[in-house]
């Protein structure tokens, strides 16, 4: 009988530290690779057109981490752990975590649309209705000033379209100077006054010293185009997709098959103006890549300007990193460099088809 209790009792002890490595987290986050996705069943141009080949986006698995994926990753190639407020600001939730990545990929999608569009010469309307406040920074000068929801209308007498406008005036200020916002709150239209401040390096990543009010900002744009197009991420974050999106969008716009028979993936930001821009997690990316026998991957090129950062280290370009990378897995998927929308869109004309 008290054999039976002895095993019983190691048994339950068993079954609690088993709880514990599961579902103790951690403060910190795990990323690892995560898959190619072809965009065709995605992106849905109405009658648009259809590919030989593919486009895909690739993803990188992030989330918080448990003892066990912790002690996983740390003898694990291509998996990174990063502190909690790498990820997070200070005081952001997991929910405005997520939201605010579910906001980028909205931006991501609309961006793509307007690249896409605007060079295959389709018809193309955007409306603007101001800027709104996503997110406030802990600590920074706007937290106690303004609020998520805030709709702004001006800086200093100066009528702002999008969040891109109020970034480019503010950075031409200075620690200590103040701005004067013209808002909308609840219904009313209000005016404020808010100092500037230096966002804390771990914020914003960079060695100079970089000054703002401490919020997170998305544009109210309405964009209408003709023939109409629908994408479908569900709960896919981020912005990462965007040079990808802006090719699917334009090769189902067009009458030429820009992919001829390959299987192309790739990264990167894009803009409004067509500029592919850097991303995390592009060496899980690459790897991801691989797994799904990706033939061509396109990565941001960051003009091939590497950089130093505050302990003297070289931070390598998002291409570089690719092609590092893609020489230890010793791929054969061959890694382009692009700056720009166009630049990718020229690499695939002059592509030969497969055989």
């Amino acid at each position: 009988m008290n054999k039976r209790r002895s095993i019983s009792k190691s048994w339950i002890f068993v079954i609690i530290i088993a709880l514990f490595l599961t579902f103790f987290q951690l403060p910190y986050y795990i990323s690892s690779p995560g898959m190619a996705t072809e965009l065709a069943p995605i992106v849905k141009v109405e009658g648009g057109n259809k590919e030989r080949g593919s486009f895909s986006l690739t993803t990188v698995r992030i989330g918080r981490a448990n003892v066990v994926q912790y002690a996983w990753a740390k003898v694990n190639d291509y998996y990174e752990i990063y502190p909690e407020d790498y990820i997070r600001p200070e005081g952001e939730t997991e929910s405005e975590y997520s939201n605010r990545q579910l906001h980028m990929m909205e931006d991501s999608k609309e961006q793509a649309t307007v690249v896409a569009y605007t060079n295959a010469k389709k018809d193309i309307n955007i409306k603007y209705n101001g800027v709104y406040v996503m997110s406030v920074i802990k600590g920074m000068p706007a937290e106690n000033i303004l609020q998520v929801g805030d709709r702004l209308f001006s800086v200093d007498g100066h009528d702002m379209k999008s969040s891109e406008e109020f970034i480019k005036y503010v950075s031409g200020k200075k620690k200590g100077d103040i701005v004067k916002l013209k808002l909308e709150r609840d219904g009313k239209t209000i005016e404020i006054k808010v100092p500037l401040a230096v966002f804390p390096k771990e914020q914003t990543g960079e060695k100079e010293d970089k000054v703002g009010l401490g919020i997170l900002l998305v544009t109210d744009r309405k964009v209408e185009v003709n023939p109409p197009v629908e994408i479908n991420t569900e709960k896919i974050g981020g912005p990462s997709a965007g040079l990808m999106f802006s090719l699917e969008i334009y090769n189902q716009l067009i009458d030429e098959d820009l992919t001829k028979g390959y299987k192309i993936a790739g990264t990167g930001t894009i803009g409004y103006d067509g500029e592919v821009g850097p991303i995390g997690g592009i060496q899980q990316k690459i790897v991801a890549a691989d797994k799904s026998d990706i033939e061509i991957f396109f990565a941001p090129n960051e003009k091939g300007r590497s950089r130093i950062d505050e302990n003297g280290e070289v931070i390598l370009t998002n291409y570089q990193e690719a092609l590092e990378t893609a020489k230890k897995i010793k791929t054969d998927m061959k890694i382009v460099p692009v700056d720009t929308f166009d630049e990718a869109i020229n690499y695939l004309e002059n592509l030969p088809p497969k055989k």
